[in-house]
């Protein structure tokens, strides 16, 4: 034998057969050895590092079918093998039959020997006439048009099968060729990977440019270590992982388009060459540092070796954009956490309205002859405005049963607002906040808060956060004008947005006016967005000014004083100090100050007492009714008594009179005893 000389299985180079598989003969120019030996090689060290012919386009190079003669029989319609007896000697474990015009498989008879079979290059429909043909090793039937697998039930010994650029639909009929170690189904039209999960053996497929879509099913292949899907319409992959062996997976030109589409590539401890390209994500920029950070096993990507500055790179770009999901998802918790807390809060609120409502609606049952007006003056009501109310869906609902007390208000600073939701969120304003944050909240919301309670905590809000311009109020039934007085106690407003929901005052056509009638000494920039003209000062004060005059000048002083605060009590006692003087004492300057004063006081007279803060005043009042009808009672019942007493006096008086002068006249009638005795008494004080 000479080492070294090699044919493949139908006289091609051996470099040229590279499925993973080397099926080698290696023949004896010497007479008495004209045998033929068979080795496949299984070792994967003929893996080099490179493209292992995907396609298995071969061009064959052994003319063979020059010396085989087609026979016509009359008793078959398909045609009958016979070859040469020399032809038998020299080729006795091979035939090739390639680019015969062949439209079926001829009957082979007397060849049962054979192990390696070529039918490429013909118009074959249908496999057959081979099952005699039971020691066969290769099967080669590409560029035929086989519409399905059948016929290969006998041939237990097959290993190789070569079956691409035809026209099959489905992968069938392969239950008996357990020991098949090539699969070729390339350039097929095949749908859906089936049918191969009892191939153990079989360490190379492939199944290029077909109609794929998906890729899993793969799960009994332990053999496999190549595995080529280029040119599908490959979206997701999956049960890669359970591969053991593969090492090569070809995915090029694909539309593959995220990594989590193909993230089972991830949990592969045995593959090292992989390829992506011409699929989407192959273009997106961090294309390469994914691949690489999550398949740290990898030795090629996309037929590029990986050196070891990529794989640093990739290490250091993967830790940075797992900070940022990490950070995503940090946000991602808290707004979801804040979607559902003022979820809660919003959910509070609605069965607040609703007993408010109720009982209302049961006052009003009770008392049907004096029914109320929603929008009186003393804020005791709620105006009937309707909510939206509908059932939460079940997940909501579970998500709101698993928070805490805590997550019945939310306190939210975000840039230079501050956001409350919930009457507890107003217990915030009682924190140590720090300089710094309160200096740069601006704007101030409230959510899901009764007006009353805010106006509480309006004086702690004027001190805690100077620099506020902007307030907002949503869901905090504003129903009166009344209420806009409370504002008036702040620093400094420059804008004011009131959400027409859960706010019914907006739906009164003069409200913007009013406020800026009463808030004027804020010189209001914007009102629910829209920009504070002079006219709207002037129409301002002309629909409102008579309403501060007649309020300033019906009430009693006394009450006028205890309304203002100290500094106005000095302005109004200068005004009434004013008044005594002539006209020509007070210069021109001084009665402009005086007309200044007087119009905010008589603005300042328009306040606002909340429901709580009047009921207390109504408890404090009743107290001291009592209290004084109490003092007044003792007072008259003193009195009767002194007058009783003073009356019995009156009608005794005479009497004791005559009694008191006789004791006197009968006490003094001896002189010197009645001195003795007056010197005695001395004495004895003494």
């Amino acid at each position: 034998m000479i080492p070294g000389k090699y044919r493949s299985v139908s006289g091609r180079a051996a470099n040229n057969v590279n499925c993973g598989l080397h099926l080698v003969i290696q023949t004896s120019p010497l007479p008495e050895k004209n045998k033929v030996e068979f080795k496949l090689n299984k070792d994967t060290s003929s893996f080099p590092g490179r493209l292992l012919q995907h396609d298995l386009e071969r061009n064959y190079s052994s003319r063979q079918g020059d010396h085989i003669n087609l026979v016509s029989s009359s008793l078959s319609s398909f045609p009958i093998l016979q070859r040469s007896s020399e032809e038998k000697i020299l080729y006795s474990d091979r035939l090739s039959l390639e680019r015969q015009k062949l439209t079926v498989c001829p009957i082979i008879n007397g060849e049962d020997h054979l192990r390696l079979l070529n039918f490429q290059h013909n118009f074959i429909t249908r496999i057959q006439n081979i099952s005699n043909l039971q020691k066969l090793i290769s099967l080669d039937l590409y560029d035929n048009q086989i519409e399905e697998i059948s016929g290969l039930s006998t041939l237990r010994c097959l290993r190789v099968l070569l079956l691409g650029k035809n026209r099959i639909k489905k992968i069938s009929n392969l239950e008996n060729l357990k020991s098949l170690d090539v699969l070729d189904l390339h350039g097929n039209q095949i749908t859906k990977i089936e049918n191969i999960n009892h191939l153990c053996e079989l360490r190379v497929l492939n199944l290029a440019r077909n109609f794929l879509s998906h890729v899993d099913n793969l799960n009994g292949l332990d053999s496999l270590t190549e595995l080529n899907l280029r040119h599908n319409q490959i979206t997701f992959v999956r049960d890669v992982d359970n591969l053991p062996c593969l090492q090569h997976l070809f995915l090029s030109f694909n539309n593959i388009s995220s990594f989590d589409s193909v993230s089972c590539l991830a949990d592969s401890s045995s593959l090292s060459d992989i390829t992506f390209d011409g699929n989407p994500i192959a273009q997106e920029s961090w294309y390469k540092h994914t691949v690489l950070q999550n398949m740290m096993q990898l030795r090629q990507l996309d037929m590029k070796r990986i050196t070891e500055e990529e794989r640093r790179m990739a290490s250091v770009l993967a830790k940075k954009e797992e900070e940022k999901k990490r950070e995503s998802h940090k946000q991602s918790l808290l707004k979801e956490k804040k979607r559902l807390t003022i979820n809660n809060v919003a959910r509070q609120w609605d069965l607040q309205q609703q007993r408010v409502a109720n009982i209302a609606t049961n006052e009003d049952r009770k008392d049907s002859d004096s029914p109320q007006d929603p929008c009186q003056i003393d804020g005791s009501t709620l105006s009937a405005f309707p909510e939206e109310t509908g059932p939460l869906d079940s997940g909501l609902n579970n998500a709101l049963q698993g928070l805490s007390v805590v997550d019945t208000y939310l306190v939210e600073v975000d840039g230079d607002t501050l956001s409350l939701y919930g009457s507890g969120a107003l217990e915030s304003l009682d924190r140590n906040w720090s300089v710094q944050t309160a200096g740069m909240i601006t704007t101030v919301s409230f959510t899901f808060i009764e007006f009353d309670e805010i106006v509480q905590v309006l004086p702690k809000l004027k001190i805690k956060f100077p620099n506020s311009l902007h307030l907002k109020f949503k869901e905090t039934n504003l129903v009166m004008l009344q209420q806009f007085n409370a504002l008036a106690q702040l620093r400094r407003i420059d804008q004011l947005t009131i959400d027409p929901q859960g706010n019914p005052v907006v739906n009164f056509t003069l409200w913007k006016y009013y406020v800026l009638f009463r808030l004027s000494h804020f010189s209001m920039q914007k009102i629910n967005g829209t920009e504070v003209t002079q006219n709207d000062m002037i129409m301002a004060e002309r629909l409102f000014g008579i309403l501060a005059h007649v309020a300033s000048s019906e009430l009693p002083q006394y009450r006028l004083i205890s309304i203002l605060g100290d500094a106005r009590k000095k302005q109004f006692r200068y005004l009434l100090e004013s008044k005594g003087k002539k006209p020509g004492i007070i210069n021109e300057e001084n009665n402009d100050s005086k007309r200044l004063v007087g119009e905010n006081t008589n603005r300042a007279t328009l306040n606002y007492t909340t429901r709580d803060f009047y009921n207390e005043k109504l408890e404090e009042i009743k107290e001291k009714k009592k209290f004084c009808k109490t003092y007044i009672e003792d007072l008259v019942k003193e009195a009767t008594e002194i007058n009783m007493k003073n009356e019995a006096l009156q009608k005794l008086w005479p009497q004791m009179f005559i009694e008191l002068v006789r004791d006197a006249v009968i006490e003094i009638r001896n002189k010197n005893s009645y001195m003795k005795l007056c010197l005695q008494q001395i004495t004895d004080q003494k």
